[in-house]
């Protein structure tokens, strides 16, 4: 993809996002769901339009996109049996750099219960290398520019304001989307939900209740402050 599009495409997105994060408040977390097939993307006009709506698909789309090798790898046949913690970034993204201590944390934490943290990144591929290398990321990440974006509309999500992150079971069932970026203390609530649904104690739609309530009752302090993209 041509560097200036991709550049103005990103640039746009991220108005978007952030956009919708000053007018309506910062969400912890969206949990509508609708049918499997999305919408395709659309990136309203940051002062005049509605915010959008995130509709999520029920389970992970099919695409493929390159890994750090060069791989190509698709999170519904490669990584099956895994409650996926999927997180969209991009190196120029404050607050995506700042979750990412976060992000290896509960891969290190979690792996033995099943989680797996995954990474895609709306970027340029020899940034996200060089960004990768440099923090040391340890959990797989996947690379793109317009097909990146491709992804996210693949899930439902309407515009693209970074980060947000997505949540599965260990069905491949979409669970949450958390819009902005995650702190320790909503990541709690959310992994606990998966968790019973992964024990068969709960369902999806009883899950996205426990999330939207525990997250609602955190104080102030336990929600990320800054705007999405910031």
């Amino acid at each position: 993809m041509n560097a200036r599009l991709l550049t103005a495409a990103v640039l746009l997105a991220g108005l978007a996002g952030a956009a919708t994060y000053y007018f309506t408040g910062k969400p912890a977390a969206v949990t509508t769901t609708v049918e499997s097939t999305p919408p395709a993307t659309e990136i309203p006009d940051p002062v005049t339009a509605e915010p959008p709506k995130a509709q999520l698909a029920t389970t992970i789309p099919q695409f493929k996109l390159a890994d750090q090798d060069g791989v190509m790898r698709s999170l519904r046949d490669d990584f099956q049996g895994k409650a996926l913690i999927v997180n969209f970034w991009a190196t120029w993204c404050a607050p995506c750099r700042r979750e990412i201590p976060l992000l290896m944390q509960l891969e290190k934490d979690h792996a033995d219960e099943n989680f797996q943290v995954v990474g895609i990144a709306v970027d340029f591929r020899d940034k996200v290398l060089a960004y990768s290398k440099e923090m040391k990321i340890d959990y797989p990440m996947l690379i793109g520019e317009q097909e990146a974006l491709d992804a996210a509309a693949a899930f439902g999500v309407e515009a693209v304001g970074l980060p947000f992150t997505i949540f599965t079971d260990t069905g491949g069932r979409i669970i949450t989307l958390h819009m902005g970026e995650l702190t320790a203390a909503e990541a709690d609530i959310i992994l606990a939900a998966v968790r019973d649904v992964n024990a068969g104690r709960t369902d999806p739609a009883q899950a996205r209740v426990a999330i939207e309530s525990g997250l609602a009752a955190l104080p102030p302090e336990d929600h990320a402050k800054d705007a999405a993209g910031a």
